[in-house]
């Protein structure tokens, strides 16, 4: 490995920190470092060939009061292969926000667990407003640049995917919608090019879709009306429709009213998916099912006369108490993903009837899914997901659902070794669904470490096919992407 550290950013957390996520898997970084050449344990196929991204948060400065892991300062790392080889960069993400707390020496906004009132400035970010914009969430390439986005809706931050060289905010040719801001998720078809992207907030229009061209020019800004304020986190979309959600898991009403954000699981109403043409050729069309809340999607196709949308249901939305094996804070509950009874889940709408359908694809506790990107918004079959510690919000081993014959790989880690969301690398020149790797990154605490660990995608359980060491134990965090070289300019 032949390394060279960029720098070092000062922290002021506490040396003998003890919160739960801000130690362990979630030790935060503050060193950005280039490393060529990595260290292989295996052997590095020639046919993997462009970078996988990861965002992970990484906090430098102790909360107003109360931290929470999605308040951490967002941190890309790139993983590139090419000839059998692979290197690796981090880089933080250069936010408004991280840049002025850096300058005071203090946290200067309000985090999600927080009162906005408490924050030192006025100005801020988020659906609910007077928070940091800390681009943690997710990272996406769109248009040959790398973009980082925040959860509850921000900027979004550009790099170049291969150097992780900041390119500033988007801008869409002032185009960008900077009052709202776009929210973690957007997603993007590798047939059109385009991305599809959301933002909401508390005052009306609730909701807003949006798409952007393959060449990074706003097509499509328009308002979806819904009957209150909502908490969006994800969209999906097939070849002709974008598929929105109003989902009965929002801010109480009654403390909105009094300055308060605190969600609430309203069991009396239905979760309804909108399906909204993507040629504008007509409004939304709203089908209710079962409540529960989702998360993620991960994947929306045509079939026939029907709409079928995949993604995590939730059992339990709303836990009630302290877990019985995480951190004691209530607060954390909602990171349990055993606590809120996370499954694999079919959602289907007859386009011609009117009549929905629903049921689950797995009965296993599972999150985090991923799919072959050529497949997004098309017929698909494999999911790769990540299975949750109880109690925690890290991910210990990676499960292979089959949606066709509803068998299950999984292949998991030793105690004390977590992974990341992995992500499908399909193999060059190759045509099936499955042919291709799985790549994700590893927090290794009992040795101390982290590696880049690929797989056959069609043999999970077999174990990796190569290990590359990082130079350095990473951060746990949420979401990764795979772009290939043919997606990347200069490569």
């Amino acid at each position: 490995m032949e390394l060279k550290v960029v720098s070092r950013r000062t922290s002021s957390l506490a040396a003998d920190d003890d919160h739960p996520y801000r130690t362990g898997a979630w030790r935060p970084q503050t060193t950005e470092f280039d490393a060529v050449d990595l260290d292989v344990e295996g052997e590095l196929p020639n046919d993997i060939e462009g970078v996988y991204l990861r965002n992970t948060e990484n906090p430098l400065r102790p909360p107003i009061r109360k931290y929470h892991p999605f308040d951490g300062d967002g941190m890309i790392h790139a993983v590139t292969f090419k000839d059998g080889r692979a290197s690796y960069r981090n880089r933080f993400v250069r936010t408004v926000g991280l840049l002025a707390e850096e300058e005071a020496g203090q946290a200067l906004w309000a985090g999600i667990a927080e009162n906005p009132q408490l924050s030192v400035r006025s100005d801020g970010w988020g659906a609910r407003g007077r928070m940091k914009d800390a681009s943690s969430t997710d990272v996406v390439v769109h248009n040959g640049i790398a973009l980082s986005s925040f959860w509850q809706c921000g900027d979004l931050y550009q790099m170049d995917p291969l150097t992780l060289d900041d390119l500033g905010r988007a801008t869409w040719g002032g185009a960008f919608p900077s009052e709202l801001g776009v929210s973690a998720h957007a997603r993007v078809d590798e047939h059109t090019g385009e991305l599809f992207f959301f933002n909401y907030g508390t005052r009306e229009p609730y909701l807003h879709f949006g798409t952007v061209d393959r060449h990074g020019v706003l097509s499509r800004y328009e308002p979806i009306e819904l009957p209150g304020p909502r908490l969006p986190h994800d969209l999906a979309f097939t070849e002709h429709y974008a598929v929105l959600n109003d989902l009965p898991l929002f801010w109480d009403g009654e403390l909105l009213e009094r300055g308060m954000y605190a969600s609430r699981f309203h069991r009396d109403l239905p979760s309804r998916l909108g399906l909204l043409p993507r040629d504008g050729s007509g409004p939304v069309r709203w089908f209710e099912f079962e409540p529960t809340y989702v998360l993620h999607w991960v994947n929306a196709f045509e079939e026939g006369d029907e709409v079928v949308v995949d993604g995590f249901f939730q059992g339990c939305p709303e836990p009630e108490g302290a877990l019985e094996h995480g951190p004691a804070d209530r607060m954390f509950r909602f990171l349990a993903a055993d606590a809120l009874e996370t499954r694999l889940h079919r959602w289907r709408m007859d386009l011609v009837t009117g009549a929905t359908k629903e049921e689950d694809l797995s009965d296993r506790c599972s999150e985090f899914g991923t799919i072959n990107g050529r497949h997004r918004g098309r017929p698909y079959r494999h999911t790769y997901a990540t299975v949750p510690k109880p109690g925690w919000f890290v991910m210990q081993a990676i499960v292979h659902h089959d949606t066709v014959t509803g068998q299950a790989d999984e292949f998991r880690w030793p105690e004390g070794v977590f992974c990341s969301e992995t992500a499908v690398a399909p193999r060059v020149g190759s045509r099936d669904e499955s042919d291709g790797y799985l790549v994700t990154l590893t927090i290794d605490t009992v040795r101390d470490r982290s590696d880049c660990v690929v797989f056959d995608a069609a043999r999970l359980s077999d174990g990796p096919i190569a290990t590359a060491r990082l130079p350095e134990r990473i951060s746990s965090g949420t979401h990764s992407f795979w772009a290939p070289a043919s997606h990347l300019p200069g490569w």
